[in-house]
């Protein structure tokens, strides 16, 4: 899937955030559109993969995304 296709997640010394333009500065990640892509990564694979420890408010932010996915996918960035 090419990486157009995916949100990246970025880590910025303010915590972790949907960078909807790809272009943030900050050490990045990227997932899929589908909602178990994201409880997989909730569960340590983020974390892992940005070198940090989400925080309550990180986590609170990225599950509240999380709600706005469909089970499938569709390719689309959710409105936030």
């Amino acid at each position: 899937m090419p990486k157009r296709e995916l949100i990246r997640l970025v880590r910025t010394p303010e915590g972790v955030y949907i960078d909807p333009t790809g272009k943030q500065a900050g050490r990045g990640a990227y997932l899929h559109d589908r909602r178990e892509c994201w409880q997989r990564a909730l569960q340590g694979a983020l974390a892992r993969a940005l070198k940090t420890e989400l925080t309550a408010e990180d986590r609170e932010r990225l599950e509240a995304f999380m709600e706005t996915l469909s089970e499938e996918g569709d390719g689309s960035l959710p409105a936030h």
